[in-house]
């Protein structure tokens, strides 16, 4: 299944957290294929980077990005640039506690042509807060789907929610958003580079905010 399955993850400016995520991940899974991208880190990332690629250097990739283009973009960018059928995002600040998760999120993705995705499913309102009344999404944190039907929707952009619009759109072709509890095998601390750098969504960020503590 390996060879039609790539592992990503982006890092921006967290090469602490980066180090746990694939040092864990690699425990259970060394023989995956794995891209790692640099968002336009301006620390010592890319040098943290390569030194994790020394230790498997035929199964790591890394792409380095001049800019800080952000999360969803950044994820926008593998789907847009990998070939591999499958793609299984993880996030940097995760921590992997034990395997056995791709090879049955993987039947799952083939087990329909309409399943899209698979993942922790949450829901969210219009402006992509967390709600009891919305959209099913997956968290990006840890999610895998199938990258040929991936550009027949929106595009992963920069938002606190970067799938949302694309995972919306699939449902409403008739796509499936299949659910697996990965948050079983991986712990994810939430907020890991945002708690540092924020999110960069700037006035809207701030205004979507407050228009979501108002219900509007």
């Amino acid at each position: 299944m390996f060879e039609n399955l790539r592992i990503v993850i982006v890092n921006f400016q967290t090469p602490d957290l980066l180090k746990i995520s694939v040092e864990s991940f690699r425990k259970f899974y060394p023989a995956a294929r794995m891209t790692i991208i640099d968002n336009g880190s301006k620390d010592n990332s890319v040098e943290a980077i390569k030194k994790i690629q020394e230790n498997l250097p035929d199964k790591t990739d890394v792409l380095i990005l001049n800019k800080n283009i952000y999360h969803g973009p950044a994820m926008n960018f593998a789907l847009n640039t990998l070939n591999e059928d499958y793609i299984f995002f993880i996030d940097s600040d995760t921590e992997t506690k034990k395997g056995g998760f791709l090879e049955p999120m993987a039947e799952l993705l083939k087990s329909s042509e309409n399943a899209y995705a698979a993942g922790r499913q949450i829901t969210v309102n219009k402006r992509g807060f967390l709600s009891e009344k919305g959209k099913a999404i997956l968290t990006p944190a840890y999610m895998m789907l199938k990258r040929k039907l991936y550009g027949t929707f929106p595009p992963f952009e920069h938002h606190g929610q970067p799938v949302m619009k694309n995972f919306i759109c699939a449902q409403e072709k008739g796509y499936l958003l299949k659910t697996f509890p990965i948050e079983n095998y991986i712990d994810h601390k939430w907020r890991g580079t945002a708690s540092r750098f924020g999110y960069g969504l700037g006035m809207k960020g701030k205004i979507d905010f407050v228009l979501n503590k108002f219900g509007i």
